[in-house]
């Protein structure tokens, strides 16, 4: 800018000084080539009368001058006012929180420069207002189904007076507890991007059955249930509270839009484990199969909420693994995850 400054100063000083010496040269040269006569009454003027002019005609160019310079450096300063401006404008739309700014082109590498700062802090603050929104609805849907379950069990000890049943609900209630203790757990770690799919493993069978004994009692309230088969034994690279959530995704959209039994087939495919879940329901409508796991999306399987399915992709992603929609009708979701094999 300092460089920019410079050269309008010394275009501001090159205007004036042509613009004043022009037509006195002009006039010069016009008294020497065809008006010597003129340069003689000049001099048979009075020496005060002539004092007297060279004292105004100076004045005049003083004024003139001013006039001028006044001009250039008014048109000059609006040349580096105009992006200062815009730039103050855009540092104001910043601090409003407005996320969409386009960047000043004025040609001027410093306010260039700013701008461009200005413009890319916008977009990080895009994104970190985008990823705070997802995190609070994501933690809002992943501490909700362990939260159902808990009352769910509650309710069970409240409704019963056998001992037995109480102390094993009871059990059941302190697992979910734990579960939601990890689920806030993973949340921090994911947060803070700790996680590293490599250094994970788990049961499958041992996150299946869990599953099962919670899910088993909404189930059967709707006169359905769950039905495991495939592979047993598998132990996969994943956290138990990811697993859990994907997989309770599936099985609460499955009750809530669904009818009939839910198949959940374990099978190997390569390096990979694939658990398939299936019910016999109506399926995913076919206007939404393509943008079944986008957020905001909901409708026939998938969820309520319009966050379970785009959350579940995304734990499962976490994780190292991939959520797929196989087939639409029935509805039947496929969550591939690498096998923990012995070292």
């Amino acid at each position: 800018m300092r460089r920019q400054l410079v050269l309008s100063t010394l275009r501001s000083a090159a205007k004036t000084l042509g613009i004043l010496a022009a037509p006195v040269l002009a006039l010069q040269c016009y008294v020497v080539a065809y008006r010597k006569d003129l340069a003689d009454e000049w001099f048979a003027l009075p020496e005060a009368t002539r004092l007297l002019a060279v004292v105004l005609y100076y004045l005049g160019i003083l004024i003139v001058t001013f006039v001028v310079v006044a001009l250039l450096s008014y048109r000059e300063s609006q040349a580096f006012a105009a992006p200062l401006n815009d730039l103050a404008v855009t540092a104001e739309r910043l601090g409003r929180g407005e996320t969409k700014l386009t960047p000043v082109e004025s040609g001027i590498a410093e306010i260039d420069r700013v701008s461009d700062v200005l413009s890319r802090s916008a977009q990080q603050l895009a994104k970190s207002l985008a990823a705070e929104r997802d995190f609070a609805s994501d933690a809002s849907h992943q501490l909700r189904t362990p939260l159902t379950a808990l009352l769910m069990r509650l309710e069970e000890i409240a409704d019963t007076d056998d001992a037995e049943v109480v102390k094993e609900e009871a059990g059941i209630a302190i697992a979910q507890v734990e579960r939601l203790t990890a689920v806030v757990d993973e949340l921090l770690m994911r947060s803070r991007r700790t996680t590293d799919p490599a250094q994970l493993e788990v049961s499958l069978d041992a996150v299946i059955a869990a599953l099962q004994r919670e899910w088993q009692p909404a189930f059967e309230q709707a006169r359905r249930s769950i039905h495991v088969q495939g592979v047993r034994g598998l132990r996969v690279r994943a956290t138990e509270s990811a697993l859990s959530q994907i997989l309770s995704t599936l099985l609460e959209n499955s009750l809530i839009h669904a009818k009939g039994t839910v198949e959940i087939e374990v099978r190997r495919s390569g390096p990979s484990v694939v658990v398939e879940v299936a019910d016999q329901g109506q399926g995913v409508p076919a206007a939404i199969a393509q943008h079944i796991f986008e957020r905001s999306v909901s409708g026939g399987s998938g969820s309520g909420t319009g966050v379970g399915l785009a959350l579940a992709r995304d734990l499962a992603e976490s994780i190292g693994g991939r959520l797929d929609l196989i087939a639409a009708r029935p509805a039947t979701f496929a969550l591939f995850v690498s096998e923990a094999r012995e070292r």
